[in-house]
């Protein structure tokens, strides 16, 4: 029998992107931040938090949301928070663990739902285990954490974890850097998961915030995992400790592989999202910007198509994992 969440079939989501949702400014925050009403930039924090975040919940209760999912929350040096320094601690700057633990006491007395987002494919150039690698080298206990070139390392070549520096081996995530790189971007190193130190580590984390009562988790690029046994195990961990937990995959394409009962339940349904999109907004859609976020092939199609379209993708899927996608009309990975 398939365990798959039963309030998820008719939650309704809201995603918010922390850093530039809401304020609190009596929350004591080190430094200064750009401008709340300024265009924000790549490197820019605007210094919203989880306590901000609190005081609106009323707002989004009004919409009709029932469940919220947080972009990362974990310490991190980025305003995204994908380049993840602790998994086990939330950023100061959104308020530490304290905010978050009123936040989720809030939701959770509102009767709603609040899912995090789990990057655990890379971590960043800060994260401990990877920061002892490029402190020691080949002398660190961490080496195997990584997928390091040790024989460009053993022949004396630096690890190159910021870009602009030029490689002596050319392009190339493993080269270019001396380990591999989500996306080829330094910050990024991507996690060795055949490591059964690694991933205990993960696993770990999945389950640390699970007891602390969180709703589920989105899993970031779990395809980039390549490892169904691990996701059986995430699985297995999070709903012996909650059965009701919620494991949603960023698939961008057809998901059947990960959607047997066995590994997620449901994933971000973008199938649904690009006819929907297709057939609601042909006439203003901006091609330049849906090309910068993998839309490039969304074209206007009729009703007729859209009703097939939908019909399609609703029967993709096992029913339970069905009514267990996550129907999104946008992301922070699309306009």
């Amino acid at each position: 029998m398939m365990n798959t969440p039963k309030w998820v079939s008719d939650a309704i989501f809201y995603q918010i992107f922390p850093d530039r949702f809401a304020k609190c400014d009596e929350l004591k925050k080190p430094g200064t931040f750009e401008p709340w009403d300024s265009m924000p930039n790549v490197f820019g924090f605007k210094g919203g938090d989880l306590v901000g975040l609190r005081h609106q919940l009323d707002y989004l209760q009004d919409l009709g949301v029932t469940a919220i999912y947080l972009t990362p929350i974990f310490q991190s040096t980025a305003n995204h928070r994908y380049h993840t320094h602790d998994y086990f601690r939330i950023d100061p700057i959104l308020g530490g663990d304290k905010a978050f633990e009123e936040l989720l006491k809030d939701i959770h007395r509102r009767s709603m739902r609040l899912v995090l987002d789990g990057v655990f494919n890379h971590a960043s150039r800060g994260f401990y285990q990877f920061n002892h690698t490029l402190e020691n080298g080949l002398e660190s206990p961490y080496i195997d954490w990584f997928h390091f070139n040790k024989d460009w390392m053993q022949a004396g070549h630096p690890l190159r974890p910021y870009s602009g520096q030029e490689s002596p081996h050319g392009s190339g995530s493993y080269h270019a850097h001396g380990y591999q790189a989500w996306w080829d971007i330094p910050a990024l190193p991507k996690f060795n998961t055949a490591n059964a130190e690694v991933r205990e580590f993960l696993l770990n984390v999945g389950t640390y915030w699970i007891e602390r009562g969180i709703d589920g988790w989105r899993l970031d690029v779990p395809d980039e995992i390549d490892d169904d046994d691990f996701w059986r195990e995430f699985r297995r961990r999070i709903k012996d400790h909650n059965p009701e937990a919620y494991i949603c995959g960023e698939i961008w394409h057809h998901a059947g592989r990960w959607l047997q009962g066995d590994q997620f339940d449901g994933v971000m349904n973008y199938l649904f999202t690009k006819p929907t999109i297709g057939f609601f907004l042909a006439d203003s859609l901006n091609h330049e910007q849906l090309a910068r976020c993998g839309y490039n092939d969304i074209q206007a199609i009729s009703g007729h198509d859209y009703a097939a379209a939908l019909e399609h993708t609703f029967s993709t899927y096992k029913w339970p994992h069905t009514l267990c996608q996550l129907n999104l009309l946008g992301s922070h990975d699309t306009p």
